[in-house]
């Protein structure tokens, strides 16, 4: 078991004084043995993000993962499928369709073919749609898997599961549970930070930044890109830093009073609140300005200061494993094509390709890359069929679909799995999404079995209890 687990029954917090217990007894023992069991370990206590050891030597540090939310077209992007070009317009073999269940279409839809035209790139021979013209002169530095799997077909659960590696709400993320395992390597900035760019936030909500039923320091901060970095960060009016510095004080005295009373990690987490908020206010504005920048870094990105933007984001996420921040998610929720996917999929990639594969490049140049893991996919993949009359959307699709990773010891240049003759199912080498969380846990240096917290009486884990493997063909 982790070592870290604050409900040993070895490293619990003081014993309840007598007239809290009196005062509190209305409520019933329950809350009693509740306050016991939460209480934190001393280092806990007064550092709950505190630099931590992994199970053994990490290849990684820091993780940046490019979530593109609402699932992009496989077929459009990385999977190239002649085969589904061949038989486009036609229907699919009944013997596929047998107990397949779409989230809108009817299965019997007609097949239909990339709407784009694919290429071979680098030493590694990728195929590559026209559509990544950036991505593809990085290819040999990225590991491609062609055989991912899920089990939900709509975006908030697919999003929870891919997040949390469940479908039910109130689940840890994957960055709140190495916020939690690792540390951090700053105190004057979060350990997990997320940026949400597209049209929207993901559908699955704040649960898939979410501490769950880790203590909430762990949970992702939300930065803006115009404004306060963090809501609320500015003194307000009259307010200077003296008077915020005498206010903290007292209130950190205040909170540690019922945190030695009380053992509840929750209270430390309200003091880490506050004291992080008050560093933040030196720290985050001078992390948040690129115009900094070189102009031949913002260029290589296609981001401008002062202009809120995907590529912005990924400039920033670079900026921020730099200075130890430990996980940074960026979500883009644009990628649901159910129509109008031609022009969409322009669009998206235009926003966001040239800054993926730059992040990638800088990453490499600055020496980063070997310590830093870059994830790029979605929650799914998208069907092999059309969606409507027409010959412009696909349905939402978890048997197959792709993802890419690069850096963190993850092995370059190489394509990973496949799937069948039309992208309807894994054909070889599956990765579920368990699966492939135990390999991002490996390389951060975490065995996914023991890497534990005790919650309800379980030994809860990020992999759950189904099996899962690590996927070492794909690492170096």
């Amino acid at each position: 078991m982790f070592t870290r687990d604050p409900m040993d029954p070895g490293e619990r917090g003081p014993a309840i004084a007598r007239r809290w217990f009196l005062q509190q007894c209305g409520v019933g023992l329950g809350s009693v043995a509740l306050g016991q069991l939460m209480g934190a370990t001393a280092s806990a206590r007064t550092e709950p993000v505190a630099l931590q050891s992994p199970h053994f030597a990490p290849k990684a540090k820091h993780v940046i993962y490019l979530f593109m939310a609402g699932a992009p077209s496989q077929f459009e992007l990385l999977d190239y499928k002649p085969e589904l070009t061949k038989f486009d317009g036609t229907l699919p073999p009944p013997e596929l369709l047998k107990n397949y269940r779409a989230a809108f279409i009817d299965p019997n839809s007609r097949l239909l073919g990339p709407r784009f035209n694919f290429a071979q790139h680098g030493k590694s021979g990728a195929w590559v749609s026209e559509l990544l013209p950036h991505f593809a002169k990085t290819v040999d530095d990225v590991a491609i898997i062609k055989s991912m799997s899920t089990d939900a077909f709509n975006h908030a659960p697919a999003q929870v599961l891919m997040s949390t590696g469940s479908q039910q709400f109130g689940r840890p993320s994957v960055g709140s549970w190495i916020s939690y395992g690792l540390g951090t390597e700053n105190k004057d900035l979060p350990a997990f930070v997320v940026f949400s760019s597209g049209q929207k936030g993901p559908s699955g909500g704040n649960a898939v930044w979410s501490s769950g039923f880790l203590p909430t320091v762990h949970d992702g901060c939300m930065f803006r890109t115009t404004g306060d970095p963090v809501m609320y960060l500015s003194n307000p009016g009259g307010i200077d830093s003296k008077v915020q510095r005498d206010t903290l004080d007292v209130i950190g005295e205040l909170n540690s009073r019922q945190l030695d009373a009380m053992g509840d990690p929750e209270i430390a987490t309200r003091i880490n609140s506050f004291e992080l908020a008050f560093r933040m206010q030196s720290s985050a504005p001078e992390l948040m300005d690129i115009s900094n920048e070189p102009q031949h870094v913002l260029d290589m990105y296609g981001a401008e200061a002062g202009v809120p933007s995907f590529a912005k984001n990924c400039v920033l996420a670079r900026r921020m494993v730099e200075r130890g921040v430990r996980f940074v998610q960026l979500f883009h929720e644009a990628w649901d094509q159910h129509g109008n996917l031609r022009n969409d999929l322009k669009k998206n990639c235009a926003d966001t390709e040239k800054a993926c594969a730059a992040l990638v490049q800088d990453l490499k140049m600055r020496g980063l890359l070997d310590e830093t893991i870059v994830i790029w996919g979605g929650e799914f993949g998208r069907t092999p069929m059309v969606q409507g009359d027409g010959d412009d959307g696909r349905d939402h699709h978890p048997n197959a679909f792709t993802i890419w990773v690069a850096g963190g010891g993850f092995k370059p240049g190489v394509t990973y799995g496949e799937s069948d003759d039309l992208g309807f199912n894994v054909g070889r080498d599956k990765v579920h999404v368990r699966d492939f969380h135990a390999t991002l846990l490996n390389q951060l240096g975490f065995n996914h079995e023991r890497f534990t917290y005790k919650f309800q009486g379980l030994d809860a884990r990020l992999t759950g209890v189904e099996p899962a493997r690590v996927v070492r063909e794909i690492l170096a």
